[in-house]
């Protein structure tokens, strides 16, 4: 067992479609987070479309309403081999030998399941290995509520961080963080729902 303290990586992605391998994750951003709330880095990065996967048509109507984002997410944008290698360097990094890392993904079956296959397929493995945190599930044990009224617009306002949701990769995954951050100082102090 590991003496070391957990670190929080609130993750976000953006994508051109519901599954990676047929469709390209376009961007990732994460926010490093200890139990405090202090952040301790960030990461973000573009990534180049794969080799012939396509374009989701009703993602890319989605993206219609955000195009500032869009265009945002094609700036010089990485090879995947090269934006994961520096993904899992940089979490190395930033947890040194105190911590241990864990992704936090809202839903975590979307955001780290494009990540996860990533990683395996262009970097040989995960820095997180297995560990993600889905904050859906989580609201769920806290609220006790049924999993289909866990989502966002059941939670309780004090949750909420008022950093604002942009579609960037790297603005959700801080807004989020603190959301994750908020949940989980409440969890830690008993509090009820």
């Amino acid at each position: 067992m590991s003496n070391k303290k957990e670190l929080y990586f609130s993750l976000d992605i953006e994508t051109d479609g519901q599954i990676p391998g047929e469709y390209s994750m376009l961007s990732l951003g994460l926010s490093a987070l200890d139990t405090t709330g202090k952040e301790h880095g960030t990461f973000y990065i573009n990534l180049k479309t794969l080799p012939g996967a396509g374009q989701n048509p009703s993602t890319m109507e989605w993206w219609k309403g955000f195009p500032e984002a869009w265009d945002a997410h094609r700036v010089d944008p990485q090879e995947p081999e090269v934006a994961m290698k520096q993904m899992n360097s940089w979490v190395r990094e930033i947890c040194g030998q105190t911590y241990a890392p864990v992704c936090v993904a809202m839903p975590a079956a979307f955001d780290f399941m494009f990540l996860y296959w990533y990683l395996i397929k262009f970097a040989g493995e995960s820095s997180f290995g297995f560990s993600c945190i889905d904050m859906k599930t989580m609201a769920m044990t806290m609220k006790k509520a049924p999993y289909r009224e866990s989502s966002k617009q059941h939670w309780p306002e004090r949750w909420f961080s008022k950093l604002p949701h942009t579609h960037n990769a790297l603005d959700d995954a801080r807004e989020q963080g603190q959301t994750f951050i908020n949940m989980f100082k409440e969890l830690a102090n008993g509090k009820k729902n």
